[in-house]
């Protein structure tokens, strides 16, 4: 996946300038990307806080954690239930 080249709270600041009052098309002009690039960090980021965003960063390694040891929990299950079947 491609990286953005805007931090999140870049992404944040951005996104406020819009809701403060300047037109999106003069906000995307001046930073430099488009309007549906804009809409759709609306859709993922609006609303939040530079707090929120901690959080929610946090939620997402956690996940990814938890991804991982369920993995590897699956993966021992199936070793050793092919090692009972072998025995057996």
């Amino acid at each position: 996946m491609k990286r953005s080249r805007f931090t999140e709270t870049q992404i944040l600041a951005i996104l406020k300038e819009a809701d403060a009052g300047m037109k999106v098309k003069d906000v995307c002009r001046r930073h430099g990307i488009s309007d549906a690039t804009y809409y759709n960090w609306k859709s993922k980021y609006g609303g939040m806080s530079a707090s929120d965003l901690k959080r929610m960063k946090e939620m997402e390694q956690d996940l990814s954690q938890y991804k991982r040891m369920y993995a590897e929990l699956a993966h021992e299950n199936f070793a050793l239930k092919d090692l009972i079947d072998r025995k057996l």
